[in-house]
């Protein structure tokens, strides 16, 4: 699916952690409305690239841009709240939903990015504040209509399934409007049913939302079934990439990650 120009590209990132180099000159591109897929072993770095590609950790070298209304824009440096606002959201390994609130109002803590209403305007409830927060409320409700989760929206988020938390916080994630949405092992404690309803789900997202989806997982059959490329890394580096055929068919991969039970595309 690669064209002209990625959406998002990450060159020569590198990154050490005291003696530990997480990262060693590793490449990534994704382009619009791809499904791409980051695979290797515990410790390659899959996290510690989403944590540059997202802001929370500054790359020691390399360099990080996203297309942005058709110009690169270097996202290296900036803070995860600008990020977001340009078009990259994120989940994460570990759910990292407010528990204690209701699942209404996680969602609309992930339309904050996206209100152009300043601080004085919440403080004098200006029209433009109280027309923001009803169109912030209703495209809340719309999201969590489209993940089953509408008639749960006044319970704790705490008390959702672990199944729901996860459709939770994609939901949350969609709410910033992104370009790119990065899914940080998304199948992660899931049984079989789950992880095929999520199959369908991502690819169903990247259509209703003309977005591009990057996700780190290690549920193989996943990855071959719905990526349109796969990154292969291994201590910090880009080992292989290319379409699931042809990962695949890499000897390194096969030896090191991908063994004999996966099935061919």
């Amino acid at each position: 699916m690669p064209k002209e120009r990625p959406l998002l590209r990450a060159q020569g990132l590198a990154k050490a952690f005291g003696g530990v180099q997480a990262l060693a000159g590793a490449e990534l591109a994704v382009y619009e409305r791809e499904l791409v897929a980051l695979i290797g072993p515990n410790g390659a770095g899959k996290t510690t690239l989403f944590n540059c590609l997202t802001g929370l950790v500054c790359p020691d070298q390399g360099g990080i841009e996203l297309l942005h209304q058709g110009q690169a824009c270097s996202l290296t440096g900036l803070k995860p709240h600008r990020i977001t606002q340009l078009g990259l959201a994120r989940t994460f390994q570990n759910i990292r939903l407010f528990a204690q609130i209701t699942v209404l109002e996680n969602v609309l803590i992930g339309c904050h990015p996206t209100l152009r209403a300043q601080a004085w305007d919440a403080v004098w409830h200006s029209q433009r504040h109280r027309n923001e927060e009803r169109q912030a409320k209703a495209k809340s409700y719309a999201l969590l209509e489209r993940f089953g989760l509408k008639d749960k929206a006044m319970q704790t988020a705490g008390s959702l399934a672990y199944a729901d938390q996860r459709r939770l916080e994609i939901a949350r994630a969609l709410a910033t409007d992104p370009k790119i949405l990065l899914l940080d092992e998304p199948a992660a404690g899931m049984n079989p049913q789950e992880t095929a309803e999520l199959d369908q789900l991502l690819l169903q997202l990247r259509e209703e939302f003309s977005i591009a989806i990057l996700l780190i997982e290690h549920d193989m059959k996943l990855v071959m079934r719905i990526s349109n490329r796969v990154y292969v890394m291994d201590q910090g580096r880009t080992l292989a990439q290319g379409t699931p055929a042809v990962v695949q068919a890499h000897p390194e991969v096969i030896a090191a990650y991908l063994g004999e039970e996966v099935p061919h595309a």
